[in-house]
């Protein structure tokens, strides 16, 4: 089963992300900011990343960009955000993103593009 990271402060973006998900078949694992994340990206292993921008401690792109750093397998990261400029979507994709979702995200939105960055199940 692939598993996938989300990190994102808000509980409720969390769990509407993770419903989504785990409905298509993915083993999720959350966590609410950039710290927190490269702690369990460094100690486990996902297939994948769905990272908010602006949350405490460590911003969605500060994590990109210590992740892309690690000597570690490196899978996909799709960058979920309210921030819809292009100087937003470009720090992004310069942080390390694979992908540039705006929220609120339908549930297509959000799994096409996740099952295509990851295969099949």
């Amino acid at each position: 089963m692939k598993r996938i990271l989300i990190v994102d402060d808000a509980a409720t973006v969390r769990l509407y992300h993770r419903t989504i998900l785990e409905e298509a078949g993915y083993s999720v694992v959350e966590a609410v900011n950039g710290v927190e994340a490269l702690e369990k990206a460094l100690q486990e292993t996902f297939d994948l990343y769905v990272v908010d921008v602006n949350m405490p401690k460590l911003d969605g792109y500060g994590f990109l960009r210590e992740l892309r750093a690690q000597n570690i397998a490196q899978v996909p990261a799709v960058m979920v955000s309210t921030e819809a400029s292009d100087a937003d979507r470009r720090r992004a994709y310069q942080a390390g993103a694979n992908l540039y979702l705006l929220k609120p995200t339908r549930p297509e939105q959000l799994l096409s593009p996740i099952i295509l960055l990851l295969g099949a199940q």
